[in-house]
């Protein structure tokens, strides 16, 4: 606990925050440093498997031979089926923190499906969401992000980067053998196009956040075929594109 000065209406009082964690964590590929990952400490596991898998340098459980993570030497040292690719340039995204990708966002086609999400389905999966995102009642800060079949959350996830909380959903559900075809992705942070992409990549068909999209995360859900959904709160929201793959004024999908 870090102590504090609070200043109310002119009025000062004394007391303790608990601060959001900021944890690095070095990944160690194949004897090959590949990057550091600003993270929360907790899950890592499935933060490294999903890194690895949306950055397709893995695309099954089996890919991954080898995983262990020294927390106290904040390594992870990890062995993966192939070879690494000889040349990999790292791109600064604009993810908290300034995230890391070696793949330029990219639209990945997702599939038709016969699923429709009503607005009551999205508005539900918020709040379902910020009711399991109990570390932002203690101390702010943290993103989550939750995937829903349209009557409950199925996986969710808690990081400071809010790209990170998609990389620890593509990890777990790749550990678990949950398919994410046609799912619900709700998030609490802005959706970049690095989140769009990977979004598309793990199929899912409706992106909705509590907040504002990119015009850039916009163009690859156009392209991707995938519902872009903004502003998602009380009775409201805004939905950018692909609007089929919703049931509008309709209070069941």
């Amino acid at each position: 606990m870090t102590e504090i000065i609070t200043i109310d209406k002119g009025a000062c009082s004394t007391g303790e925050r608990e601060l959001v964690a900021e944890y690095p964590l070095k990944l160690v590929v194949d004897d090959r440093e590949l990057t550091t990952l600003i993270a929360s400490p907790h899950q890592l596991d499935y933060l490294v498997t999903g890194f690895l898998r949306l950055q397709g340098l893995i695309e099954t459980k089996e890919d991954l031979l080898l995983m262990g993570i020294c927390k106290n030497d904040g390594e992870a040292q990890v062995r993966i089926r192939g070879d690494l690719p000889e040349q990999l340039r790292p791109v600064l995204t604009s993810g908290c923190g300034g995230g890391i990708s070696f793949n330029l966002p990219s639209a990945t086609t997702v599939a038709p499906s016969a699923v429709r999400y009503s607005f009551v389905q999205m508005q539900q999966a918020m709040a379902q969401l910020n009711q399991l995102a109990e570390a932002y009642s203690i101390h702010g800060g943290i993103h989550s992000a939750g995937i829903s079949d349209g009557e409950k959350i199925l996986l969710h996830a808690e990081d400071l980067g809010r790209h990170n909380t998609l990389d620890r959903i593509a990890g777990e559900a790749l550990q678990k053998g949950i398919d994410l075809q046609g799912r619900l992705l709700v998030t609490s942070g802005r959706i970049s196009s690095e989140m769009a992409g990977k979004s598309s990549q793990l199929g899912i068909a409706v992106l909705a956040s509590r907040t504002s999209p990119t015009d850039m995360a916009v163009q690859l859900c156009e392209q991707a075929g995938m519902t872009m959904v903004g502003y998602l709160r009380g009775e409201r929201c805004e939905v950018y594109c692909h609007p089929e793959r919703l049931n509008i004024g309709e209070n069941h999908g």
